[in-house]
């Protein structure tokens, strides 16, 4: 007995139609694309306090300096690039008890601000006890009368 058995169709994709979709969809991601411009640096403004003058010292400390530069000095020796975490190290072996303050440039790059910090972390100085002062680029020399504060 012979049964009847439908002819096998093949299943055909269509083609033709996906090519339409994708030309519509590689169009409309040009048209709408929009480009983006290299950022550029952010530019943070630091806060400066203005000093109250006082005939009193209550403690002498040993002053960390960065300049504008990024340039690192130690009670006016200066550290080499990348070795401020030995430096203070053996600061605080040759000068144990001794205090730091940061003075920094109002320029100075905060990377290498926070590289100083963390530098002054890993060598066992805590945060919270060296004070940081802001130095205005002009702080050096007297205004004349009349510019203002």
């Amino acid at each position: 007995m012979k049964f009847h058995r439908p002819a096998r169709q093949r299943s055909a994709v269509p083609i033709v139609p996906m090519i339409d979709i994708l030309l519509f969809m590689l169009i409309f991601s040009v048209v709408t694309t929009t480009f983006k411009r290299p950022r550029s640096v952010i530019r943070i403004e630091l806060p400066v306090v203005h000093e109250v003058p006082s005939d009193t010292v209550t403690e002498t400390r040993s002053e960390i300096v960065v300049d504008a530069t990024g340039k690192v000095m130690i009670d006016k020796a200066e550290v080499p690039e990348g070795l401020i975490d030995s430096y203070l190290i053996a600061y605080q072996k040759t000068n144990p008890g001794r205090k730091l303050e940061l003075v920094a440039d109002k320029q100075v790059p905060l990377e290498k601000l926070l590289a100083v910090w963390d530098a002054l972390t890993k060598a066992g100085f805590p945060i919270k006890d060296v004070p940081a002062r802001i130095q205005l680029p002009n702080s050096n020399s007297n205004p004349s009368p009349g510019t203002g504060p």
